[in-house]
C-alpha cells in the first residue's frame, strides 16, 4: 500500500509526522531517505513531538544512533549514512531496530540486510519550501496507518 503527502511547509510536515505518530507501536520501524536537506530529521523531530519526547532530537549523523525515553515509548533514532562502506554494521544495531520502540532509519539503503518489515517513507525535495512524502508499506500492521493518511490527503 502507498500513499503520496505533499507538504508546502513545516506546519504540513509537523502535521504527516504527528499523525503517523498517533499510529506507531512497540516495534514499529521507519525507514526514512531521501537527499541531503531533505527534511529526514525535521521530520524525526516532529514525529518525536507527537510521541512525548521531551529531549531535543538532533541528527545522529555522527553518533550513528540516539535514543530518547522520555515520550510514550522510547524512540530510536539512526542514521546509517556512515555505515555506507558496510565495514561496520555489525554495533548492534539490531537490538534497538527490534527493540521495545519505535526506530528511525535514515539512509536505511546502507543498512537494509538488518531492517524487519518497515514503513518506508521517501522524501523528495520539489522546491526550497516543498516536499513529497512517499510512504509505503507491503505489511499490514501498518495499514490503518496509511489508510488513515489516505482520508488526510
Amino acid at each position: 500500500m502507498r500513499v503520496v503527502f505533499v507538504s508546502n511547509s513545516l506546519d504540513d510536515t509537523k502535521k504527516l509526522a504527528l499523525m503517523i505518530s498517533k499510529n506507531l507501536f512497540v516495534g514499529s520501524v521507519i525507514t526514512l531517505d531521501g537527499d541531503l536537506g531533505a527534511g529526514k530529521t525535521t521530520f524525526t523531530k516532529f514525529l518525536a513531538q507527537g510521541l512525548g519526547i521531551k529531549e531535543e532530537v538532533l541528527s545522529p549523523t555522527f553518533n550513528i544512533l540516539r535514543c530518547y525515553f522520555s515520550g510514550k515509548m522510547p524512540l530510536y533514532h539512526i542514521d546509517a549514512y556512515r555505515l555506507e562502506d558496510q565495514i561496520n554494521n555489525d554495533i548492534g544495531l539490531e537490538e534497538v531496530i527490534e527493540g521495545d520502540g519505535v526506530c528511525v532509519i535514515e539512509w536505511s539503503k546502507f543498512i537494509v540486510s538488518l531492517i524487519y518489515e518497515p514503513l518506508n517513507i521517501q522524501i523528495i525535495i520539489t522546491s526550497s519550501n516543498s516536499r513529497r512524502f512517499e510512504i509505503s508499506s507491503e505489511y499490514s500492521k501498518y495499514f490503518d496507518l496509511l489508510n488513515d493518511l489516505k482520508e488526510m490527503n
